[in-house]
């Protein structure tokens, strides 16, 4: 019995294209793929274990290089089935799956200041949760209440901001390998149109600076202390820098792009690169952003 047969009543596909699931466009095929419901994952994750198939969960893909062999077992993508939101007073009550653009502009719709920051992050709640996402002076751990997490062993917790050991690009549920399955923002009461204003100012500094017209994976390195990543690839001489399809974006060189054709290959060379060349240039060691997954 294969896992679909386990499952008659959830829709998996096989063999499916990680590059129709990445923000990079890049990635071998998944050997299994589904987008469940919340309810789906706790079944689903106990037959996996029991069978030993290997599980990814993904999000948006917005910050992930597949490997152009994919990702054997199964991999399960937090989307649109697990993005249900509420607000209640000065509260944003979210799953997952919900696209961070999504509760940025649920709260403006509440006159609700605090996300302006995430209006044009392109990835799910879950995922910015798991990596404190930020931009523009602003993180998810300035607004986090709490997170509802599921651990492996089927077990779902509730975590208290306090709990959540949150700092640049980390947190608790990264070190634990649990799964975050919803969570609860705290924002302040705001004028709409001063909020919409912020969300459009970012928005228009996003496409002035970013190149935002090729897939990429966002930054591509973390920002390391004391420094910038764009300036210190920049000062090494690498804007443009190209690898396969892969090149390092002269708009803005913290970006990798994907030209058209690149492969992880590329990428992950073009990263390793770039990586030297840096350190070579100014004893800066580069540490990727992006996450590394499935097989290369």
């Amino acid at each position: 019995m294969n896992i679909q047969e386990a499952f008659p009543h959830i829709p998996f596909l096989q063999n499916e294209p990680m590059s129709r699931h990445t923000t990079f466009r890049i990635g071998g095929p998944a050997q299994w793929f589904v987008q469940p419901r919340l309810s789906e994952l706790r079944p689903l994750l106990s037959y996996c274990k029991e069978e030993q198939i290997p599980v990814t969960v993904i999000g948006n893909g917005s910050n992930l290089l597949v490997g152009d062999k994919g990702i054997r077992g199964l991999v399960i993508a937090l989307g649109q089935k697990a993005a249900e939101l509420r607000v209640e007073d000065r509260c944003i009550h979210a799953q997952a799956g919900a696209l961070l653009s999504q509760v940025a502009a649920e709260a403006l719709a509440h006159s609700l200041h605090g996300l302006e920051f995430a209006a044009g992050i392109p990835g799910t709640l879950g995922g910015a949760v798991l990596m404190n996402a930020g931009a523009y002076d602003g993180e998810m751990r300035d607004v986090l209440v709490s997170v509802d997490v599921l651990r492996t062993d089927g077990q779902i917790e509730t975590w208290q901001r306090d709990e959540l050991d949150l700092s640049y690009r980390h947190s608790r549920m990264m070190d634990e390998h649990v799964i975050v399955l919803s969570a609860v923002m705290q924002l302040e009461p705001g004028d709409a149109c001063e909020i919409r204003g912020r969300m459009d100012e970012l928005r228009a500094r996003r496409q002035e600076k970013q190149p935002l017209s090729y897939p990429s994976a966002g930054s591509t390195f973390k920002r390391p202390a004391g420094h910038f990543a764009g300036k210190l690839i920049m000062d090494a001489g690498l804007a443009g820098y190209q690898v396969g399809g892969a090149a390092v974006s002269e708009k803005h060189c913290g970006f990798v792009i994907n030209r058209g054709d690149a492969t992880a290959a590329d990428v992950r060379q073009l990263m390793e690169d770039v990586t030297r060349k840096v350190f070579e240039q100014s004893g800066v060691r580069l540490e990727p952003e992006v996450r590394f997954v499935g097989d290369f």
